[in-house]
């Protein structure tokens, strides 16, 4: 059973001298046996709420509670706020309007610029006022950045969660603390995708960089592992831009969601991980010298903390229990379809020497006949190692990187004549002889 406790200081406060009174409160005495009790408590030291020392009260401030109490009970125990509380009794009222009215024309401005800029116009004296004073009438006005930046978004915000699991998945990038790898200091990004609903973690690795084509392949493993979710929420970093990533997410079915420009808040369940993550694992990292051995202690917070912790945002359910719940949803997702949908074709002309670029490395065909031909140079980016290929209407060929020291002693191969040899000759095609009858006037066939 929950421990029964005040709901407010103010009740905390009745309740303490309600205490303090005790059976004063309820015995039957006339007004010289009052004061006799009242001088008696008045001689003892009591604790107040919030406060680490004792303290005693004089015969006329327990009387006082002890008439409220009659009247009103424990309602008439509790502390009255002060009535001007929030008014800046330190400054003059047009100054307090000269305050709010900067503040509502230049919300952005610090207290500390106004003060500054008051004090050295001579519109307010040196110290008449602090800044916290100044921000508690801001407060007390509504004036204050939170509640400025709230009215101002045109929305309200609202704690918002996917309906179910593998509905939405989050991606983001965390800078981690720079590695020392062979005496060099290597920046450290960690990269991440979790499920909205359930807050698992459906990829997290470790990588020198931002590069799209990192979270292209953290994205790869997270779907062959887990399937596809319905949406991918992505931030608005140049990461998450290219036309490969929206690419491959429109051929899976999968739809692609950028956050709000210069609203972190939209972000919160990331933010909130990343700071889990933080003070759990990235935050004591001093003995990992490569990334190798920070992925194993990445995996390691994951499987045996993060994934069978409480979530307070679960209502204190772990989310490995959450993911492990929900009925798996029927697709149709496959590793053939996967990397169709990761295919890139780029249209490019063989050169000369059957010798085509791709990412600024040359490769050679076998085929000859294609040198100067239109194709297709095509890569599956499911494995950024795989050898890219050829496409040339309907038929695939094999490329390989060009070795030039081994073509030098490689021998060439005769290339297909572009006529048929065995076809016969024509006697009446003579074009050396078809310019001479026209020098001699002559008529086709000899005649003059």
């Amino acid at each position: 059973m929950d421990e029964l406790k005040p709901k407010s200081h103010q009740e905390a406060v009745a309740v303490f001298r309600h205490g303090v009174l005790g059976a004063v409160t309820q015995a039957q005495l006339d007004k010289g046996q009052l004061r006799v009790a009242l001088e008696e408590l008045s001689r003892k030291a009591f604790r107040p709420p919030r406060s680490k020392t004792t303290r005693r009260y004089g015969v006329s401030t327990l009387e006082r509670w002890y008439y409220a109490y009659q009247r009103r009970g424990l309602e008439g125990l509790k502390p009255r706020p002060r009535s001007d509380k929030g008014r800046a009794l330190g400054l003059a009222p047009e100054a307090r309007r000269l305050l709010l009215d900067i503040r509502r024309e230049y919300p952005h401005a610090s207290v500390a610029v106004m003060l500054r800029t008051l004090v050295a116009d001579g519109r307010l004296e040196r110290g008449a006022v602090s800044a916290t004073t100044v921000r508690r009438l801001f407060k007390e006005a509504g004036l204050d950045r939170v509640g400025l930046r709230n009215s101002t978004a045109g929305h309200t915000r609202l704690r918002w969660q996917a309906e179910r699991p593998m509905a939405l998945w989050h991606g983001d990038v965390c800078h981690g603390p720079a590695l020392r790898i062979d005496g060099k200091s290597q920046p450290l990004r960690i990269h991440a995708l979790m499920d909205d609903a359930s807050r698992y973690v459906v990829g997290l690795e470790a990588h020198h960089a931002e590069r799209e084509v990192d979270m292209l392949g953290l994205l790869v493993r997270a779907l062959r592992r887990h399937g596809k979710p319905d949406a991918l929420y992505l931030d608005n970093g140049s990461t998450y831009r290219g036309d490969t990533l929206a690419t491959a997410c429109a051929r899976l079915g999968v739809t692609l969601l950028h956050a709000r420009p210069y609203s972190p808040e939209s972000r919160g369940k990331m933010e909130r991980f990343w700071r889990t993550l933080r003070e759990g694992c990235l935050d004591f990292l001093g003995a990992a010298t490569s990334l190798h051995d920070v992925n194993v202690r990445l995996l390691a917070f994951l499987d045996v903390h993060y994934h069978s912790a409480p979530h307070a945002g679960l209502f204190g359910k772990a989310p490995r229990t959450v993911l492990q719940a929900a009925p798996p949803v029927p697709g149709d997702f496959d590793e053939a379809a996967l990397r169709a949908a990761l295919t890139v074709r780029t249209r490019r002309r063989v050169r000369r020497d059957t010798t085509v670029a791709i990412d600024g490395k040359d490769y050679e065909l076998a085929q000859g006949h294609l040198a100067g031909r239109l194709v297709f140079l095509c890569r599956c980016l499911v494995d950024v190692t795989e050898a890219p290929w050829v496409e040339h209407e309907g038929k695939r060929y094999e490329v390989h990187p060009v070795d030039p020291l081994k073509n030098a002693r490689r021998p060439r191969a005769q290339r297909r004549p572009e006529f048929d040899e065995t076809a016969p000759r024509h006697s009446a095609f003579d074009p050396p002889k078809a310019l001479l009858d026209k020098a001699l006037g002559r008529r086709a066939g000899g005649e003059s």
